[in-house]
């Protein structure tokens, strides 16, 4: 699981940019899509099937790509 995301106030700033840098941190950590991720139990097997379609996604979105050039 992701660490904790902690910022701590620096001399001479504002409340505002306070709340932006931790809404920053927040984001690049991961930390809210992998609580999004996790929200409902998912069991082994449909993680596989996710994948698979997934990747055959990704297949079709590359074959595309190398069609069109």
């Amino acid at each position: 699981m992701a660490e904790m995301a902690t910022v701590r106030l620096k001399s001479d700033e504002s409340a505002e940019s306070l709340i932006k840098r931790f809404r920053k941190k927040v984001q690049s950590s991961g930390i809210l899509s992998e609580v999004r991720r996790r929200r409902f139990f998912i069991s082994r097997g449909e993680q596989r099937r996710l994948a698979q379609r997934k990747a055959e996604r990704r297949a079709r979105r590359r074959q595309r790509k190398q069609e069109g050039e």
